[in-house]
This record gives structure tokens, sequence and C-alpha cells, in this order.
């Protein structure tokens, strides 16, 4: 009996040294400076989603998607945000990098101008300036929409602008516009007045592809992928979250993220929501791959983008870490 409650008694004291389970790191990189289709990631790390999946989240900015890229293929990121298209053009130039969940199922792809000097439709566009940092996903895949549109893709003259002062540049005169997805029109609206921004969106000329996406590299699918697994469910849940509830979602995302403007960013939300209502996400769910759109989008990138070899659909993705969490929305 003394032996018997001795061996309990270290034991409870074995157990009450021993450390607390250590979470695993996961690094995600964000495509750009904080906007509002970010609030997700940090609605799932404040609700203790990723938590639940093991895994301690690093949510770290980018300038682009072809700066999140470079931090995933290189392993500095295990996941990121990415222009679908950007990533499916890497795979050509040597990345290892996979779409593993869509985000905006519509394209955003855009250029804003002021309503003094209108860019409205591609033709307007030869002879113009354009701002953008090196790495911004339109500035990749401009060759693309040029060709499919009959212009030079020369004919325009690109200045590099720090991702945060692209709409400052547009107000001052330091380009002729800017890129930016058609959910930035409130920033844009902030920097050039109410009414004053005007919308070039690519969606409306014949480029109808894959958008915003999360993607990992074949690193991360290969040694991690219960990690990608865990990370894909709980950032989607971060998604429904935020469609539930944007007012509670905000208030989350500012007190992670001070400096954020919660007006801009709350109407930059809900224009991100329109490009999600789509059927294919209320029938499998947030973040689902359509294969015949992938291979479209692969199609385009492949036709327009001058890449130095053709990159294979099945190359370009993969759909099989993804957990189907419901769209709360209607679709008509």
């Amino acid at each position: 009996m003394k032996t018997a409650l001795m061996i309990t008694t270290a034991m409870v004291a074995a157990l009450a040294a021993a450390p607390a389970m250590a979470s695993e790191k996961f690094t995600f990189a964000l495509n750009w400076f904080p906007v509002g289709d970010h609030a997700a990631y940090w609605v799932a790390k404040e609700k203790g989603y990723f938590a639940e999946k093991g895994l301690d989240v690093v949510i770290e900015n980018s300038k682009g998607s072809g700066d999140s890229i470079a931090k995933v293929d290189t392993g500095r990121a295990d996941a990121g945000l990415a222009d679908a298209a950007v990533v499916i053009g890497s795979r050509a130039r040597g990345t290892t990098v996979k779409v593993v969940g869509i985000i905006f199922d519509r394209t955003p792809m855009n250029f804003f101008s002021k309503a003094s000097a209108p860019i409205t439709k591609p033709s307007d566009l030869p002879g113009k300036t354009v701002g953008a940092p090196p790495g911004d996903s339109q500035r990749l895949v401009w060759p693309a929409f040029a060709n499919a549109n009959g212009i030079d893709p020369n004919s325009i003259k690109w200045v590099n602008i720090e991702p945060s002062a692209k709409y400052v540049a547009l107000a001052e005169g330091r380009a002729d516009a800017v890129s930016d997805y058609t959910t930035g029109l409130p920033l844009a609206e902030k920097a050039v007045g109410k009414g004053n921004a005007v919308t070039l969106n690519w969606a409306d000329y014949n480029f109808q592809l894959y958008a915003m996406s999360i993607m990992a590299s074949e690193a991360t699918i290969k040694d991690r992928p219960e990690a990608l697994r865990g990370f894909l469910e709980a950032s989607y849940k971060g998604w429904q979250d935020v469609m539930n509830d944007p007012e509670g979602a905000m208030e989350i995302y500012k007190k992670a993220v001070p400096e954020i403007d919660v007006v801009a960013l709350r109407e930059n939300m809900d224009l991100g929501f329109e490009l999600m209502k789509t059927q294919t996400f209320k029938e499998n769910g947030i973040g689902a791959i359509d294969k015949e759109k992938m291979c479209g989008s692969v199609d385009l990138v492949n036709t327009y983008m001058g890449l130095p070899t053709k990159v294979d659909c099945a190359d370009a993705y993969d759909d099989t870490f993804l957990t189907k969490i419901e769209l709360p929305f209607d679709v008509q």
C-alpha cells in the first residue's frame, strides 16, 4: 500500500513538472499590408481555432503575391496568400507552390484611376504610368491581360510604389493609375475623394480566372499535411465567423492590428464577400476549388503570360486538404 502510494505521488509530481504540449509553429504570409480580407485569420487566431489544431500561427505581411510566394517557396513561411494566376506562372519558373484553397471565387483584378483622368477600358492604357510594387499580382499578370485584349504589354510604364503608398501616389499624380483589387475602392476613395475613383475591372474584358488563393509549397504538403489541413479548416472557420458577424470580426481585427481603419476596411471586407457568394462555395464549402475553372485559369496563363514552359493543371493545385465549411450566405 505504501509503495503504491509512493508511485502515485511520484507520477503526479512528474506530470505537474512536465511542460505543456508545445504547439506546432506555422507561419502564414499575407499577400499585402492589413486589408479587410485578412480579418478572418486574426479571428481564427483570437478564437483559438488554430490552437485547437495544435498550431501556433504567426501572421506576416508581404509586398504582393510575388513576395508571399517567395517566402513560402523558400521555407520562410509554411503557407500564404497569393493570386492564383501568379502561383500558376511561378510554377513555370521553378517554384513548388500550389493552390490549396480559394479565397475570391470571382476575379477582382482591376486598375484605379481618377475621375479627372479616367481610364475605363484597356485601349485607354497605352502610354500611361501604372503604380505598383514589383511583386503586385496585377503587375505580374498584366502581360496576360494585355495580350488577351490586343495590347502591347510594354505600352505602359510601371512605377515602383510601396503597397501602402499606392493610393497616395494616385492622389498626388505620381501615376496615372494604380493596380488593386476592386475591393480596394474604399481605400482609393479615401485618397482621391468619394466618387472620384474610377475602376477598370479586368473581369469586364474577357479575363475570368481564379484570383486570391491560399498556397503552400510541396515541402509543406509533403512533410506537414495535418498541419496544413488543420490550418485551412481553422482559416475557413474564421472566414465563416467574419461573414456571420462582421462587426465582431472588426473588433477582433482592430485589437490585433491597431493601425487599421475600421470604417474603410469594413467596406473593403463587404466587397470581398461579393466575390465569394458563388454556387461553387455554396455547394462545396468556402474555399472549394473547381477543377474546370482552375484548368481554365491555367490555360489562360499558359496562353498569354509568355512562360518559359507550360504548366500542367494537375501541378497547379491540390484540393485534398480542404474540409467543407458552409457558406452562410444565400446565393442567387
